[in-house]
């Protein structure tokens, strides 16, 4: 490395990332360093490509080098970015392309859980990551309709084949199902039909998986901590007491099974009437925030009541996929997808991330 390209290094030690709060010459994201006459160029690999602070890291570090780096009259940066995986040994042994698994979780039902996750899913792929979704709720799965997915997913060499929507990789057990059937199962089946959805399911490289949790602390929630190692859960709940409630029992049952909380979703936060443009907070406000400083977890954003949500997912086109892209509910969960993949990449970073097991 000649003296300029240190210098380089020099300068580029000043940026740093605030989510992980160190450098990112430390923290290995400066690649293909190359100084050639008076003109710079290298490559910052983030952690997530869905990194809420791209930009800003590209001109902060431009910024520096010009600062401090004066010869130099040109400075190329290319962003890219890399998911870094979750450590355990069963990952080898079941889905191990998967690099993380990300229940989405809640106390109760009602409060959108299902919405947020296909939302969140498709917000994540389109900033570029390859994301899955496991519709593990047995008894009302709704993310086949939500994502307007239909049909009876193939098996090839004895794996199932999940089917494909938006770009996304996707299971649910209403692919299996006659219309209007219901599920009445026991523990054990239900045990078995997680480990089937994970380990007999082809998901291939995958970013993110988002499972769709049922509502509760019941069966599925268990069997799934015990059977691979999670990234971390998500706790989707409205802003009411009621739900904040029995959404920190979802939170009290992850942390006694050893799953790190990514942080809580206030879901149908404020409704902004048409008419008089007037915000009614019809299930309170800010109640989930409040819970993320009094249980010290990320608050990861929150969700309008907005009826466009609503008919939007009832069409089996999620509002991220709407005609403008670019409004107002779009960037809402877009936002949220971003505070999520930094969280994961807090975790990864983190000299402890190594999941523990579980033994029962």
């Amino acid at each position: 490395m000649n003296g300029l390209e240190q210098e380089v290094l020099k300068a580029l030690a000043n940026v740093k990332d605030p989510d992980l709060g160190r450098d990112i010459v430390s923290l290995g994201f400066v690649k293909n360093l190359n100084v050639n006459g008076d003109a710079a160029r290298f490559t910052i690999e983030l952690t997530t490509p869905a990194c809420p602070v791209k930009d800003k890291l590209k001109e902060e570090a431009q910024t520096w080098v010009r600062r401090m780096v004066p010869a130099l009259k040109r400075v190329d940066v290319d962003m890219t970015a890399q998911v870094r995986p979750t450590l355990g040994e069963k990952k080898s042994q079941m889905c191990p392309e998967v690099k993380n698994i990300i229940p989405i979780a809640s106390g109760k039902g009602g409060v959108g859980k299902s919405t947020v996750t296909a939302n969140l899913a498709i917000a994540l792929s389109r900033m570029g990551a390859s994301v899955g979704v496991m519709d593990a709720d047995v008894y009302g799965p709704s993310i086949p309709m939500i994502l307007g997915c239909s049909g009876a997913p193939r098996v090839v060499d004895n794996k199932i084949q999940p089917m494909e929507q938006y770009g996304l990789k996707i299971i649910s057990f209403g692919f299996f199902i006659p219309a209007g059937d219901a599920v009445i199962w026991r523990g054990p089946m239900l045990h078995k039909t997680v480990q089937q959805f994970l380990g007999d399911v082809a998901w291939g490289p995958l970013d993110y998986l988002l499972v769709d949790l049922p509502p509760g602390t019941g069966d599925v929630q268990l069997s799934l901590c015990q059977t691979i190692p999670l990234t971390g859960a998500v706790v989707v709940s409205t802003p009411q007491d009621v739900a904040l409630n029995v959404a920190q029992k979802a939170i009290y049952m992850f942390r006694k099974l050893n799953c790190p909380i990514l942080g809580i979703v206030e879901n149908m936060s404020g409704f902004v009437c048409d008419g008089c443009g007037k915000r009614h907070d019809i299930f309170g406000s800010g109640g989930a925030r409040r819970a993320c400083d009094r249980l010290a977890v990320p608050f990861l954003g929150e969700i309008p009541l907005d009826t466009e949500i609503r008919t939007a997912s009832d069409q089996g086109q999620p509002v991220v996929l709407e005609g403008h892209p670019a409004s107002e509910k779009s960037n809402v969960f877009r936002s949220v997808a971003q505070n999520l993949a930094a969280q994961v990449s807090i975790r990864l970073m983190q000299a402890d991330a190594v999941p523990v097991k579980i033994s029962f």
